[in-house]
């Protein structure tokens, strides 16, 4: 390391002061983004979306290809509507405003539904847009989906053109408790709450594609937690969209008489945007590598013999993460 430090130092010199003719070699030319990102999640759903998306788009390391709203599930508390995913559509047309960034970003509805079967995909804009951007020859730039809430749009584009499974890496937001690692919390859900938007569609991810996934899974994403103060000193003040989100939020809590919230979609921006810069990695989030399970018709595990290999998150670092969001968001205020 202090010998690529050294270089870096000195070669910033130029040969010229080293009494050395430079040689005619072409300029390098730097990348401006780490990687692609394609961002799908349930935005007419919990509002902890709101914060990962603004997270993302104040981070410059990501090269943000599409941005996607997916459904929810038949009747959930947040939209008991038929249209969730074309309301979420216009959740993030809506931050998007409030940010200046109108046209920006391509933004898509997914489907209004999940998968009837792990074998017939949907075919919405969305989908096709995943199979078009990891279908590119003309980018080196790895590519990334990052999934908050269901996996409808990655599973129906992996159905339509299965060879995206080697030229992309999913994260996602969702699954239960390894129980060798870490207990479901009390009072659970059987099924788990992103693995009930779409069944199916987590079975074809993990049953049938061989899509390199990076999982994040209940117990993990719960560890995500801020307080209302936080919020309401570090956030709302700063701009009309810190103000806006952080509403969403107290309004919830203070239906609810409590002081802390889960942000948890947030790890998304974590696993992505804030790797290492040396070996690029999550590095303070420590994960294992585990054979995938099987998903049964309940959404749960089952042992799979044949399962390949992901990547399974036990801890994320909130240090970074939500100082690295409290920062950003701050940082509008001088924008």
């Amino acid at each position: 390391m202090a010998i690529l430090l050294a270089a870096v130092w000195f070669g910033g010199m130029g040969c010229h002061a080293q009494g050395m003719q430079q040689p005619n070699r072409p300029a390098k030319v730097r990348p401006s983004h780490q990687m692609r990102l394609i961002i799908d999640n349930d935005y007419a759903g919990d509002p902890d979306g709101m914060f990962q998306l603004v997270h993302h788009l104040l981070s410059p390391s990501v090269d943000i290809r599409y941005i996607i709203g997916s459904h929810l599930r038949v009747g959930d508390v947040f939209d008991s509507t038929n249209q969730t995913a074309d309301n979420a559509k216009k959740h993030i047309e809506a931050i998007l405003e409030m940010m200046g960034m109108t046209g920006k970003y391509p933004v898509l509805a997914g489907s209004n539904i999940g998968l009837s079967d792990p074998e017939t995909p949907l075919h919405s804009e969305a989908a096709k847009a995943i199979v078009k951007e990891a279908m590119r020859d003309d980018m080196d730039l790895p590519l990334y989906v990052v999934c908050g809430g269901g996996l409808t749009e990655i599973a129906s584009a992996y159905l339509m053109e299965p060879r995206i499974a080697d030229r992309l890496t999913l994260v996602w937001i969702g699954g239960m408790e390894y129980t060798d690692v870490a207990l479901p919390p009390p009072g659970y859900a059987r099924t788990e709450y992103n693995t009930a938007i779409d069944i199916n569609a987590v079975k074809v991810i993990f049953n049938k594609s061989d899509i390199k996934l990076w999982q994040i899974p209940r117990n993990v994403y719960r560890q995500a937690l801020v307080t209302k103060a936080e919020l309401n000193l570090r956030v709302k003040p700063y701009s009309a969209v810190g103000a806006k989100i952080t509403d969403m939020i107290e309004h919830i809590l203070n239906r609810m008489a409590r002081e802390a919230y889960i942000l948890g979609d947030n790890p998304l921006v974590l696993v992505t945007a804030l790797l290492s810069i040396f070996e690029a990695d999550a590095t303070s989030s420590p994960y294992q590598l585990r054979q995938a399970p099987f998903i049964n018709d309940e959404g749960m595990y089952e042992i799979n013999r044949e399962g390949r290999i992901i990547k399974v998150f036990n801890q994320i670092d909130n240090r970074l993460m939500f100082e690295d969001m409290f920062a950003k968001m701050q940082l509008l205020q001088s924008q």
